[in-house]
């Protein structure tokens, strides 16, 4: 009897401590990186991916988020509009608190429209078109942020940088049809004109495309000088290539998409000289120092969007911290507050259309296979 008793009670506690374990995970705090995992851009998905992995490392150990630990878990959108919808879905079914991303505008804007409706809260830390804040805002949805700049900032920055040092030079600007691509060579376009530049030719490519020999032809014929390209960094290395194998002389100027190794890569030599805009390197902010010297003793090299990543997680934690919630309606509300926030890529605020107020670009060139600020 005795020992069947014992055993009960043993039984009974286990039960005990199983219940109790699982309360404690259902207390987690589940936040998500989606973006291109896999695929020709997944170089960018695995910044988002390092950056918040080790973002969620930093703040569990420091005992969390209001007393919860973080659980992230990863989406693949592979940059494609449909996939990026279907995961967005996912993720809501999982209940997720936080979406840290898309990388992609084309995901991004999609997938907002999945968040909206969910009241799931979305900050990106790389989607750059415009549309992206301006239709959140034109239907009133409060959960929707980013933490990098617009294009519209990217494209004036890159048409002043082309008034004053390419003046009376034949212009070509040039797009991927990409919601991204197509969107910074129209706002760099318009600056440009504005500015009194007028470019000789303006025309696209298709996206995943190899041979641009017809594109370089066309470069000729209108005697360029200078290529705008809006677009990503598979394509816009195997243009810049493709040229000079072609021995055609011109400079070309890009986004903040051609800040990967991945575009020396492709280019090879032939991308020295390459121009690009990207915020100042957060990696030479001093108070970054200690986290990039974290992340390079793990054999990272938190490059591109890496530490955007990762700045995401410290402003949903701190805007957690203050609301005293991680509901969305609060957190939003703290966002749009004018608040302040400490990041590893420098103090952050948002204004009402949940934009980042600090959209600085500046100029970068690709020489010896790495890129310097200039």
């Amino acid at each position: 009897m005795r020992t069947f008793l014992r055993s009960m009670m043993l039984s009974c506690a286990a039960a005990m401590l199983h219940l109790t374990t699982q309360s404690a995970a259902a207390a987690d705090i589940t936040v998500a990186v989606v973006g291109p995992m896999t695929g020709q851009y997944a170089t960018y998905g695995d910044q988002l991916r390092r950056g918040a992995e080790k973002a969620v490392a930093d703040i569990n150990a420091k005992g969390g988020i209001l007393g919860s630990k973080l659980q992230l878990i990863v989406g693949d959108d592979a940059c494609d509009p449909k996939q990026a919808v279907a995961v967005a879905n996912q993720m809501v079914a999982r209940g997720v608190a936080l979406i840290n991303g898309h990388y992609c505008s084309s995901s991004s804007i999609p997938a907002s429209a999945v968040y909206a409706d969910a009241g799931t809260l979305q900050i990106s830390p790389a989607s750059t078109n415009p549309r992206f804040t301006d239709e959140a805002a034109a239907k009133k949805w409060i959960n929707i942020f980013r933490i990098s700049g617009r294009d519209d900032d990217q494209g004036a920055t890159a048409a002043r940088y082309i008034a004053e040092h390419f003046k009376g030079k034949r212009l070509a600007v040039i797009h991927d049809k990409t919601a991204y691509g197509k969107g910074l060579a129209d706002e760099m376009k318009k600056a440009a004109n504005a500015l009194g530049i007028q470019e000789v030719l303006y025309d696209s490519i298709n996206q995943g495309e190899k041979d641009f020999t017809p594109l370089i032809s066309l470069l000729k014929q209108n005697a360029i000088d200078v290529v705008y390209f809006g677009g990503y960094h598979a394509e816009a290395g195997l243009i810049v290539r493709q040229a000079r194998e072609q021995a055609f002389a011109t400079r070309f100027i890009g986004g903040d998409t051609l800040m990967t190794e991945e575009f020396y890569t492709i280019s090879g030599p032939a991308g020295d000289g390459t121009l690009m805009t990207f915020h100042p390197d957060p990696r030479k902010n001093p108070v970054a120092k200690p986290l990039v010297g974290q992340f390079q003793a793990q054999g990272i090299d938190p490059t591109g969007y890496t530490l955007y990543s990762y700045s995401v997680l410290q402003v949903f934690a701190e805007a957690a911290k203050t609301a005293g919630s991680v509901d969305m309606a609060k957190l939003s509300a703290v966002l749009k507050s004018g608040k302040s926030f400490d990041t590893a890529v420098g103090t952050l605020s948002f204004n009402q259309k949940g934009d980042v107020s600090r959209p600085d670009f500046v100029f970068y060139e690709w020489k010896n296979g790495a890129f310097s600020q200039l």
